[in-house]
């Protein structure tokens, strides 16, 4: 007698199947496991592949009955799936009603019950009914010539400044060496020979690059500054600073002729290779920008437009996850006043609304994704784990490798590249019309929906 699966109970998205495996069909599986290992068997003692069964079992026999155990419980779960035409929603709880000792020592049936959480049977909305806006933006000649000369202060040279009252101005260059204290006593990463501070960059500390203003060379000069609240080193946040300056050499920026010349300096070919590459870099930016708007609308159309059971594992998963980094946040001190005045409860209450959106938008696409045979390449997937590990710098090789080794890795991968295929095939089938709107409204920060989770 094989295995028996009897569904013992069943209630909305909740299923609970019980299942037998007795132990004869235990015992045999062990039999054919122990014949199909014994050709490759080498023990000291025993020619190869010679090696008794009984001694085989002896030895291996409680190890062998575990993997069958553990295949049995898999090979239940297919089953009470597929003969009942089910899809999990997650991966079932098993509850272990035999004495798992006894069933690993070949004494007593395995007996146990699978709870199902299933995933909810709903028809999405037909995509060639849904009505989109999608604010669209061109960038203008004017835009494309002030990136230009972005680019071109960015990639300034400059000269030293003679005679004898120069003093350092905005968009100079001070050449100085410094030693920076912070009550009395010189820190980590405080001081410096030859740096190179341009006034005006914001490369520095708030308050220290307006510091050396009017500086001359030869001159020794102090700088009190703060360190900002969200200062990178954590040690150094908020704390009150003396920088002690020698400088050293004063430079100015030289005049830089946007031509031909200037392109080629970046690696292009002409001034108009310039144009077009900056052009195409503004459009995206701004398709990119246009994207995010109507993806968010889209999203508000797919929430609004379905209401269906949700699997309620699914939705506590996804609110534990958002509380955990809410309170991260409070942690840190990052919470929004907003939220830090709201009891718990609310706040709670809020979030689980947040929770309930997203699962009901991921299964929403996940379902249209399916039923569109939406599929993510090798290729795709590459070229996503190259990008990913690229941003580790020496490291990506390794990133790279852990990638390739880790399908846990792959799927936070996947998921943002399946929703996004997805979302073009929506938009590819819906009613979109591009509406010209400014730049400053192209940007601006909208009231997001209720719920939305990004």
């Amino acid at each position: 007698m094989s295995m028996q699966i009897v569904e013992k109970s069943g209630e909305g998205l909740s299923r609970v199947f019980g299942v037998t495996v007795p132990v004869a069909t235990l015992a045999e599986r062990l039999e054919a496991k122990i014949a199909e290992i014994r050709p490759q068997m080498q023990i000291k003692g025993f020619r190869p592949g010679k090696v008794p069964a009984a001694h085989v079992r002896k030895l291996y026999g409680k190890s062998l009955m575990s993997e069958i155990v553990e295949a049995s419980v898999a090979e239940s779960q297919q089953q009470a799936l597929e003969a009942n035409n089910l899809r999990a929603a997650a991966q079932p709880d098993v509850k272990v009603a035999s004495d798992i000792e006894k069933v690993i020592a070949g004494e007593a049936d395995l007996a146990f019950d699978l709870e199902v959480e299933l995933m909810p049977e709903f028809e999405p909305i037909a995509l060639d009914t849904i009505v989109l806006t999608r604010p669209v933006y061109t960038p203008t000649d004017a835009e494309v010539d002030e990136q230009m000369a972005e680019i071109a202060k960015q990639n300034a040279t400059y000269e030293t400044k003679t005679g004898k009252a120069v003093k350092a101005a905005d968009g100079d260059m001070v050449v100085a060496d410094f030693v920076g204290r912070i009550d009395g006593e010189a820190f980590e990463g405080g001081s410096a020979e030859d740096a190179e501070i341009v006034i005006g960059s914001g490369r520095f500390i708030p308050g220290f690059e307006d510091g050396v203003k009017g500086a001359k060379v030869g001159a020794n000069t102090t700088i009190n500054v703060t360190f900002p609240g969200d200062y990178q080193a954590e040690d150094l946040r908020g704390k009150a600073a003396e920088f002690e300056l020698t400088i050293k050499e004063i430079k100015a920026p030289k005049k830089v002729e946007i031509d031909d010349e200037f392109a080629k300096t970046l690696g292009l070919d002409s001034l108009e290779a310039l144009k077009g590459a900056v052009t195409s870099q503004l459009e995206s930016q701004y398709a990119g920008a246009s994207r995010f708007k109507v993806k968010r609308a889209l999203l508000d159309v797919l929430d609004t437009g379905h209401d269906f059971p949700l699997p309620p594992r699914m939705v506590d998963g996804e609110f534990v996850a958002i509380w955990a980094q809410v309170e991260q946040e409070r942690t840190r001190g990052e919470l929004s006043e907003e939220d830090n005045a709201k009891p718990d409860a609310d706040l709670k209450a809020e979030y689980k609304k947040i929770a309930e959106r997203r699962v009901r938008l991921g299964l929403v696409l996940a379902e249209i994704g399916r039923r569109h045979d939406v599929q993510i390449t090798d290729q795709e997937l590459t070229e996503a784990m190259r990008q990913e590990a690229i941003r580790f710098g020496p490291q990506a090789q390794a990133v790279f490798d852990a990638y390739r080794q880790r399908p846990d890795l792959q799927a936070q991968l996947r998921a943002p590249i399946y929703e996004d295929k997805v979302v073009d095939l929506i938009l590819g089938a819906a009613k979109v019309t591009d509406t010209p709107v400014s730049k400053d409204d192209l940007f601006a920060d909208d009231d997001m929906p209720e719920g939305y989770g990004g």
